[in-house]
């Protein structure tokens, strides 16, 4: 076998840049898999032959964070998908997490890649997906994702990305987060499963105006975006000055924050996962966020990360 044919686990790999940013997408998943702004890490990256942990970087189509038990009902009809994630019940970040992206267009500051989700059981619509890359010496990067519904049917639908944040060399009880967000929903015992929300004045979910993230352990959906111009943005400092940023625009009125609390040491808390979505857990029951794209409706979300 030829050493130079082999194909890394996470797919072909493509690096764009401009100024000090620096982006890897591996094909695999359309994924982020580095993104580093003079030489460092703002996300937790991993190798490129490496089967991609904890959905690092992933884009989450066509429904974000968890369908709980894997089925949802739609005009009548109950549709049960796989179980993604079995030892919580749940059909966990969508379908396209694991497709391989083909290139659509390349420059050496743009990437998009392009994939199709096919009809399956549990989800038998038909989904053309197009994601797009670019970095800029200034803003950093500019990351979308466009849906398009080439199917015969009404097609629930829902995105959001998964990046891990690193804010700088401290630990992430160290970082200050600051988060534009009102309300937190609860989540019910060891499956995670959506609650109610709640206000987060007063409450430790509170980080409207900063505040170091200290132990908390986060796993949880915040609404009630505080818009600016028709965007919004999460900043992650670190103590020594250095920071990270994301924000996004009005399709994503909700963001998943996890502090990446895992059972491996050497694993747990390396990043703050900031996933703005377009619509909260278990959307496909609750309807809350959910879009319902036509045959030839087109759905496009787009955020942007960039560092100091």
């Amino acid at each position: 076998m030829n050493p130079a044919a082999h194909l890394p686990a996470s797919g072909r790999q493509y690096t764009i840049q401009a100024g000090p940013y620096r982006a890897t997408i591996a094909s695999v998943g359309a994924t982020l898999r580095s993104l580093t702004y003079d030489g460092r890490d703002l996300i937790v990256p991993f190798e490129a032959d490496q089967i991609r942990p904890y959905y690092r970087g992933a884009v989450l189509a066509p429904w974000p964070n968890r369908l709980i038990n894997g089925r949802y009902t739609q005009d009548g009809v109950v549709h049960q998908l796989p179980l993604t994630e079995p030892a919580r019940g749940h059909a966990l970040h969508g379908l396209a997490a694991w497709l391989d992206f083909g290139e659509r267009t390349r420059l050496s500051n743009e990437l998009v890649l392009g994939a199709t989700i096919e009809p399956q059981d549990g989800y038998p619509h038909r989904l053309r997906l197009a994601v797009g890359y670019m970095v800029d010496a200034v803003k950093g990067l500019a990351w979308s994702l466009t849906a398009r519904n080439v199917g015969s049917g009404l097609a629930p639908y829902g995105c959001g990305i998964h990046p891990y944040l690193i804010a700088g060399s401290a630990p992430l009880d160290q970082w200050a987060l600051t988060l534009p967000a009102a309300r937190f929903t609860e989540i019910e015992g060891e499956r995670l499963a959506p609650g109610a929300e709640r206000a987060v004045a007063g409450l430790d979910f509170d980080f409207r105006a900063g505040r170091a993230l200290g132990a908390i352990e986060l796993n949880h959906a915040f609404g009630g975006i505080e818009w600016s111009d028709g965007a919004a943005r999460a900043l992650v400092a670190d103590p020594s000055g250095s920071g990270v940023a994301i924000g996004w625009d009005r399709a994503c009125p909700w963001v998943q924050l996890f502090t990446a609390d895992l059972p491996l040491a050497h694993l747990n808390r390396l990043g703050l996962a900031v996933e703005p979505m377009t619509c909260p857990p278990d959307a496909f029951n609750s309807g809350t966020g959910l879009a319902r794209l036509a045959p030839g409706a087109v759905h496009k979300a787009a955020w942007n990360i960039w560092g100091w």
